[in-house]
């Protein structure tokens, strides 16, 4: 069975080795600060280091339904000459090029970005060749297909015509392209049948980075579509040479769940299997890794100096809002208790299938699971009264709530088995929102967790569960989020 590498909302991922170190990244979309950035020893244990975009001057995202799933796109991780490099696309800002920076250190800081003014597309490239030429490849959303062109990447300059190099093997939307070496022959591995159920991997090889290339009579490599397999959409792709003369494929995925047509509520995630080589074409074995050590739990009193590396917000910048002190975080004014849409939502990625998060503060505020403004689910505390909210589409409403309540009791949001006899239609999950308070926990409402999954909201994210003040100042004392 494939290896779950990093769970929860982490797609598109990219990976490359120096030395016994390997480093990852992933997409990051609408959220701030963009592209996650972690490192193992063994493949299985992943530490977020931080993240490659932390800086406004680096990544501009906006908030608002009209911007969900936009900002950064499929970015490429390389290691070049003693440098690190990564390249992305900011959706919102595609016509400016892609853009391109570097560190030293994958812990940052990592440079101010430079764009590839006029080369239109997605999901860029970096690669080198003997003569320390660099070549990006992208998805040229002009004419299709698979391009390329060389270029500075301290500058952005590009210094030669983009050329077409590969359109695939027919399969829709030919991305996410990397080009990598192997014995003298140069490999161009690419995602194709759209990101869900039809999504696949396939490869071509040439004797140069530029081709031409010559597709593997085998394609595609990777792929769940029709199968039954727990995890499917697989595809988009990026392969790692091991210390040990190995080779390994990282790649995303979904798990749905529940009856026909089934839901996925987390995201694309990460998994990781292996490679064989068999007549100078990569086989994939899925089987090869044992699955990602289970995440510890969250149980934060924000007393630190800093947030942590998982703390993200769609569309702003969580340390323009969100303070720790000593006596917990401190929340500038979000949105106001009648809206909807988030403007200063502190949350972090659900990653297990079944958990439960709860909050404690002084003042108005929200303890939200969300996809994106149109598709989420509130617990909210306004004065003495706690409600269960659910926003789904147009629809916005109060499906129970509690009043005399002091500010000690805690707002629960559980993402618990659906439950019911075998037989029904059964979503993915059952979301209960609560509140407790003197020990008693009591259920205000649930619903079915099929209206926050992707099939239903659509986009390419996943869960996000957070935290924001409703139209004034305020204090988080806990934030907790388990797995069950």
């Amino acid at each position: 069975m494939t290896a779950l590498a990093l769970p929860g909302f982490h797609p598109d991922p990219s990976i490359c080795r120096v030395g016994e170190q390997y480093f990852l990244i992933t997409s990051s979309f609408e959220y701030f600060p963009g592209v996650p950035i972690f490192t193992s020893t063994d493949l299985a244990t992943w530490t977020q280091l931080g993240s490659v975009l932390d800086r406004p001057s680096q990544l501009a995202v906006r908030t608002g339904i009209e911007n969900a799933s936009g900002g950064i796109y499929a970015p490429t991780l390389r290691h070049h000459d003693g440098r690190f490099w990564m390249a992305t696309t900011n959706l919102h800002e595609i016509r400016d090029g892609h853009l391109i920076v570097h560190a030293d250190d994958p812990a940052g800081p990592w440079s101010e970005p430079v764009r590839t003014t006029g080369l239109l597309g997605i999901d860029p490239d970096l690669s080198w060749d003997e003569d320390g030429v660099c070549r990006l490849t992208w998805s040229d959303v002009v004419n299709g297909g698979i391009s390329q062109a060389v270029v500075d990447p301290l500058t952005g300059a590009v210094l030669s015509e983009p050329t077409e190099i590969w359109r695939g093997t027919g399969g829709a939307h030919a991305e996410g392209p990397h080009v990598f070496s192997r014995g003298g022959r140069w490999y161009l591995v690419v995602a194709e049948g759209g990101t869900a159920h039809g999504h696949m991997v396939t490869i071509a090889r040439a004797d140069a980075p530029e081709g031409p290339y010559e597709s593997n009579p085998a394609n595609p490599i990777l792929t769940h579509r029709s199968t039954s397999d727990p995890v499917q959409s697989t595809g988009h792709a990026d392969l790692v040479e091991l210390a040990d003369g190995s080779w390994a494929i990282v790649h995303l995925g979904t798990r749905p769940r529940g009856s026909f047509p089934k839901w996925h509520t987390n995201g694309r995630e990460t998994f990781l299997s292996g490679i064989d080589w068999v007549d100078d074409w990569p086989v994939v074995v899925e089987d090869r890794f044992a699955p990602a050590i289970r995440g510890t739990d969250l149980d934060e009193r924000f007393t630190g100096e800093a947030l942590g590396p998982q703390w993200i917000a769609p569309g702003a910048v969580p340390s323009s809002f969100a303070s720790p002190s000593p006596e917990g975080l401190r929340l500038r004014a979000g949105r106001a208790a009648a809206a909807s849409a988030a403007e200063r939502l502190l949350a972090v990625r659900a990653t297990e299938p079944f958990w439960t998060a709860a909050l404690t503060g002084e003042g108005d505020l929200s303890l939200t699971v969300r996809i994106d403004d149109e598709h989420q689910a509130m617990v909210e505390r306004v004065g003495g009264t706690v409600r269960a909210r659910l926003v789904v589409g147009p629809l916005d409403q109060v499906l129970g709530e509690r009043s005399g309540l002091g500010p000690e009791a805690r707002l629960v949001i559980r993402a618990q088995p659906f439950g019911g006899q075998p037989g029904q239609r059964q979503g993915p999950d059952r979301i209960v929102l609560a509140v407790e308070s003197a020990g008693v926990l009591e259920e205000l409402a649930s619903f079915d967790g099929r209206y926050l999954s992707t099939e239903v909201a659509g986009g390419f994210t996943g869960r996000v569960v957070g935290v924001e003040a409703l139209g004034a100042d305020a204090l988080v004392t806990r934030f907790s989020l388990a797995g069950e």
